[in-house]
């Protein structure tokens, strides 16, 4: 078996802990970052569907000018401040899929990464850094 090739002091594998842990972890890891990117188009999401919500004051105040009043008050009626799925605004979205699957993936990953590795992040791109690594080159530094 090769040894290991050597990290940076915040990423080294505790002791005991196995080739086959560091590669959950990565996959955990790697799970969990899928799920931060989610996150994300979940609050671009958001933040889209506020501002399309936002410029409708303007499309309205514009068709009022261009004399379709009532074509106005029907956006202003059926659009402007709808919900977009019942009872909820996309805040509130964000808001239950932060409480309901985000916080716990993120409880639950952190827990185990603590359990089985002191805590350290990202140990299996350490390594494969490490391991890709041209020893004595500027760019390629292990810290």
């Amino acid at each position: 078996m090769n040894p290991r090739p050597r990290t940076d002091a915040r990423h080294q594998r505790p002791d005991g802990v196995t080739d086959a842990t560091v590669e959950a972890l990565g996959a955990l890891s790697k799970a969990l970052e899928t799920t931060e990117r989610a996150r994300g188009a979940l609050y671009d999401f958001h933040q889209l569907t506020g501002s399309a919500d936002l410029a409708l004051d303007d499309a309205v105040r514009l068709l009022r000018e261009a004399g379709h009043g009532e074509h106005a008050e029907r956006v202003e009626r059926e659009i402007l401040g709808r919900n977009v799925i019942p009872g909820h605004w996309t805040f509130q979205i964000v808001e239950e899929y932060n409480a309901t699957y985000y916080d716990a993936f993120r409880e639950v990953e952190g827990g185990i990464r603590q359990e089985l590795a002191d805590g350290r992040d990202h140990l299996h791109e350490a390594e494969m850094k490490a391991a890709r690594r041209t020893e004595g080159h500027p760019d390629h530094t292990a810290d």
